[in-house]
């Protein structure tokens, strides 16, 4: 459905340049994606895309943005794919307000994503900006930018992920009730952690690097033995005892990647299990695996992940062991801030992004403000109205619209409308 223009005689050009701007979007078909229909992914794809679309294949990630690996593009009059979202803004610069413009030049500096998760994805970490820029320039096939990736993942429905390293006492208990875990890395490393105290933070992450990196550096064969072993173990407990939910995952993962050492390395990490609109987020350099649920995801416009379990992609284990900040504890879990009636909004500390979630009830209204960068907007329930200065249409499940700078947004729903906004930084936007 095409956008109504809406001109003033003394502001045509302007006007123009708010315009809110349709998008199609990219989709990727990774193996952990929901299959067809069950995958949220799938519907809103589905009703944003004129493409045929295939139910038996996996649909993972919906992408939002101008990443070169899966370009957005303006949607033509005749609802036909235009020119990349990139190109545009290369060409209407200002549409991404001075502040943005200045600091990251002509392009997004943030990537938005919606994910349906049926199986673990990967462990794995990102680097930060300067490893990235080594890295894309050794590897630049594995590595596709140089830019760093701090993310926020926000639950659409209960989502479950691994996340960061488990407190020091829980990390004791972990190598006490595993012993796979010494037996792979050797009873007099795996003991060093009940010699350290958690306020010696130095110590204490050497010696969080060295038992993980011996874990993780495993030869296959030794990982299968072990692995088997630990199985076997859970499973003859789970008669007598019940199993904690961590060991119940582990079992889970060794279904999904049988043999992979990425099944004992998850005692590591936090299990963390998300409420819908309940976010984490994560900084560079920080381990993680998201496991089952949908969410909407926002990131730094890149794509580089270092790998080293739970994938059949490329490895890179080394890398990922001696990238990591090794910090122990809970991950801070955002439950977001009412910014207005109806608007909710997660902020991280990270510039380049932040995520507004407007839950608007049937016949309701509310206004997103101008903001002096860019942002973008995603309907993923209901329907409604948008106007602007320059533009008004109406909006329904799978529309994703491009909000340049300095653009007031009025809506009205006519059914209850779930949206989100995914815009930059406000600390970044109003700082001095």
């Amino acid at each position: 459905m095409e956008i109504v223009t809406v001109v003033k005689a003394n502001g045509g050009c302007e006007a123009d340049r708010r315009r809110l701007r349709r998008l199609r979007c990219s989709v990727k078909d990774y193996d952990w994606g929901k299959i067809g229909s069950d995958s949220l992914v799938y519907r809103v794809y589905a009703a944003n895309s004129d493409d045929q679309i295939d139910p038996t294949r996996p649909y993972a990630e919906l992408w939002m943005g101008t990443h070169e690996s899966g370009p957005s593009y303006l949607e033509d009059a005749d609802g036909s794919n235009g020119v990349t979202l990139r190109s545009w803004i290369a060409e209407n610069p200002k549409s991404l307000g001075n502040r943005v413009l200045e600091k990251w030049g002509c392009d997004l500096p943030f990537l938005f994503k919606v994910l349906s998760v049926a199986r673990a994805l990967s462990i794995q970490a990102h680097p930060d900006k300067k490893l990235a820029k080594k890295m894309h320039k050794a590897h630049p096939n594995l590595y596709k930018d140089d830019n760093h990736k701090p993310e926020m993942a926000l639950a659409y429905t209960q989502f479950e992920a691994l996340c960061g390293f488990i407190p020091l006492q829980e990390l004791k208990s972990v190598i006490r009730a595993i012993p796979e875990i010494e037996e792979l890395v050797g009873s007099e490393e795996a003991n060093q952690v009940f010699c350290i105290s958690e306020h010696d933070e130095e110590k204490l992450k050497s010696v969080v690097r060295t038992i993980f990196t011996l874990l993780m550096s495993a030869d296959p064969d030794t990982t299968k033995k072990i692995v088997f072993k630990l199985k076997r173990r859970l499973h003859m407990e789970s008669q007598e005892r019940q199993l904690t939910d961590k060991e119940r995952l582990v079992l889970k993962l060794e279904k999904q990647y049988p043999n992979d050492i990425g099944v004992i390395s998850a005692f590591f990490f936090n299990y963390v299990k998300l409420n819908p609109g309940e976010a984490l987020y994560l900084g560079a350099n920080e381990p993680h695996a998201y496991l089952f649920g949908e969410c909407i995801e926002v990131m730094a416009t890149s794509d580089n992940v270092v790998r080293a379990g739970l994938t059949s992609k490329p490895l890179d284990i080394q890398s990922l062991c001696s990238m990591l900040s090794y910090k122990l504890g809970y991950p801070e879990i955002l439950k977001g801030s009412r910014i207005r009636p109806y608007i909710t909004r997660y902020l991280p500390p990270f510039e380049e992004f932040e995520v507004d979630l407007c839950d608007l009830p049937s016949g309701a209204s509310t206004v997103f403000p101008s903001v002096p960068g860019p942002s973008l907007l995603l309907v993923l329930q209901g329907e409604g109205r948008m106007s602007t200065e320059a533009s008004a249409d109406g909006i329904s499940v799978g529309d994703v619209l491009f909000v340049p700078a300095d653009t007031e947004i009025h809506l009205r729903s006519s059914s209850d409308l779930k949206l989100y906004r995914a815009g930059v930084n406000s600390r970044f936007l109003y700082s001095l």
